[in-house]
C-alpha cells in the first residue's frame, strides 16, 4: 500500500474499537452488563429455539472456547443461560438463553442499536451501507475459507 492511500484496515479496526468502547461506556452508565454479555446472549437467542452447541456459539461469536466457557459460567450464574448435555452424546454441551436472558438482551439492544445508529450508520448512505456490508461479508468468507484450508492441511 502506498503512503498516499488511506489505511483502511487501521481505520476500520480503530472505528470498531472506539464504537465498542462507547457502547461499553453507555451500558455501564445504564447499569447494564458489558458488551460481551450482549454478544453471547444474541448468539444464543439467534440460534434454533434459543440454543446452540457451545462450539457452534464460539464459532458464531468468533471467540476462543475457553473464553466462552468462562463467559457462559457468569451468564449461567446470573440465570441468563442454562447448560445441558446431549442425550445421545454426553460430550456435546449446549447453552440456551432463559427468559431473563432475553429480557436483558433487549434492554441492552436499545443502547447498542442507538449507539451504532448514531456513531456508525449515520455516516453511510444506503448504497455505501450495502457496499460495506458486501465487502465485510466477502472478507469474513475468505478468512473462514482460509482457516478451513489450513485445518484441512493439518489433518492430511
Amino acid at each position: 500500500m502506498s503512503s498516499k492511500e488511506p489505511d483502511v484496515w487501521f481505520r476500520f479496526v480503530r472505528a470498531h474499537r472506539t464504537v465498542i468502547r462507547e457502547i461499553e461506556r453507555r451500558l455501564t452508565a445504564a447499569n447494564l452488563p458489558p458488551y460481551a454479555w450482549y454478544d453471547a446472549l444474541w448468539g444464543l437467542e439467534s440460534g434454533p429455539e434459543g440454543t446452540r452447541r457451545m462450539h457452534e456459539l464460539a464459532d458464531v461469536l468468533a471467540i476462543e472456547r475457553y473464553n466462552l466457557t468462562r463467559l457462559v459460567d457468569r451468564l449461567e450464574k446470573d440465570g441468563l443461560v442454562v447448560r445441558s448435555r446431549s442425550d445421545g452424546d454426553g460430550r456435546a454441551a449446549f447453552a440456551s438463553i432463559t427468559e431473563e436472558g432475553r429480557i436483558l438482551r433487549k434492554k441492552m439492544w436499545k443502547i447498542y442499536e442507538s449507539t451504532v445508529d448514531e456513531l456508525f450508520l449515520s455516516q453511510l448512505d444506503n448504497e455505501q451501507r450495502q457496499g460495506f456490508a458486501d465487502a465485510l461479508e466477502r472478507t469474513a468468507d475468505m478468512a473462514i475459507g482460509a482457516g478451513m484450508q489450513a485445518r484441512g492441511r493439518r489433518k492430511a
